[in-house]
C-alpha cells in the first residue's frame, strides 16, 4: 500500500512556488507601475488619478534632450554591438577550442566587466583615458569614440559568454567531415560553423546592445559636452521634475529593452549561458 506522502513533502513545493511568484511580483510591480503612471492625466501624479491621457509620449518625443539622448543610445549601441562581434567571436572560437596556459585567467579577464561594479569601471576606464591622452596627445576621453569604447568593453563579456556556450554545445562531426572533403578551414568556419552558432551570434548581438543601451554609470563618465544618452537624460530631468513625462520616456525604454530581450530569448536560451 502506497503511503500518504508527508505534510513536509507537500509543503516544500507550495513555499517554493509561493517565493518565485512573490519574487516575480517584486521585478514586475514596479515596472507595471511606472507604465501605469505614464498615462495619467494630471501632471502632479497622484491616486487615484483623474484621467488618463497619450499626451505624454508625445511630449518626451518633442523634449531634443529625450530625442537626441535616444538617438546617441542607439548610435553607441550599434557601434558596440559591432565591436563586441568582431572581437568576441574570434575570442570566442579560440577559447572555446584551445587549450593551453592561462587560459583560465584570460576567461576572467575577459568576463572582468560583468563582475566589477559598474562606477568603478567608469572611474577606471576615465582615468585610463586621461592617461593615455596624457602619455599619446590623442583625446579620448569625453569623445563619441571613447564612449564607444567604453560600451563595446562592457558588450564584450556577453558576446564572448555567449557566444562560446553554443560552440561547447556544438557537433564538430560537420566541420571535421568538411575538412576531409578538403575544404579550407575559413570555408569550414563560413559554410559550416557559422550556421551553426548562428544562434549564439545573434543573441550576442542583441544582449550587446541592450547592455550598452541601459549603460548609466560608465557613460556618466565618458560623455564629452553636449552629448547625452538616454539614461543620462533621465537623471538630468529627475533632478528637476517629476511627472508622467519621465515615466513615458522609462516605458518606452522597457518595451525596447523587453523586445529585444524577447527576440534574444526566442534564439539562444539565455539560461544556457548563466
Amino acid at each position: 500500500m502506497r503511503p500518504f506522502p508527508r505534510l513536509a513533502d507537500r509543503s516544500f513545493p507550495l513555499a517554493m512556488g509561493t517565493l518565485a511568484i512573490a519574487a516575480f511580483a517584486l521585478l514586475v510591480l514596479p515596472l507595471a507601475t511606472v507604465a501605469w503612471v505614464s498615462f495619467f492625466e494630471g501632471k502632479i501624479i497622484s491616486f487615484p488619478p483623474s484621467g488618463y491621457t497619450l499626451d505624454w509620449y508625445r511630449a518626451a518625443w518633442e523634449m531634443p534632450r529625450f530625442r537626441d539622448g535616444l538617438q546617441t543610445s542607439l548610435r553607441v549601441g550599434l557601434v558596440a554591438t559591432a565591436v563586441s562581434l568582431a572581437t568576441g567571436v574570434p575570442a570566442a572560437l579560440f577559447l572555446a577550442r584551445t587549450r593551453f596556459p592561462g587560459r583560465a585567467a584570460i576567461q576572467s579577464v575577459l568576463l572582468g566587466p560583468l563582475i566589477v561594479p559598474g562606477i568603478v569601471a567608469g572611474v577606471a576606464l576615465y582615468m585610463f583615458m586621461i592617461e593615455t591622452e596624457i602619455a599619446t596627445g590623442l583625446q579620448t576621453a569625453q569623445t563619441f569614440g571613447g564612449l564607444c569604447l567604453g560600451h563595446s568593453l562592457i558588450a564584450l563579456p556577453w558576446t564572448v559568454r555567449l557566444v562560446t556556450a553554443q560552440l561547447v554545445g556544438m557537433d564538430r562531426q560537420a566541420e571535421e567531415a568538411a575538412a576531409v572533403m578538403g575544404a579550407r578551414p575559413l570555408t569550414v568556419f563560413w559554410r559550416v560553423t557559422l550556421p551553426a552558432i548562428r544562434p549564439g551570434l545573434v543573441a550576442g548581438g542583441l544582449f550587446s546592445f541592450v547592455i550598452s543601451f541601459v549603460d548609466l554609470e560608465k557613460s556618466l563618465f565618458l560623455v564629452g559636452p553636449g552629448t547625452t544618452t538616454l539614461p543620462i537624460a533621465i537623471i538630468n530631468y529627475l533632478e528637476w521634475s517629476v511627472d508622467p513625462t519621465i515615466a513615458a520616456v522609462a516605458t518606452a525604454q522597457i518595451a525596447v529593452i523587453s523586445a529585444v530581450m524577447i527576440v534574444t530569448d526566442r534564439f539562444f536560451k539565455l539560461t544556457r549561458a548563466f
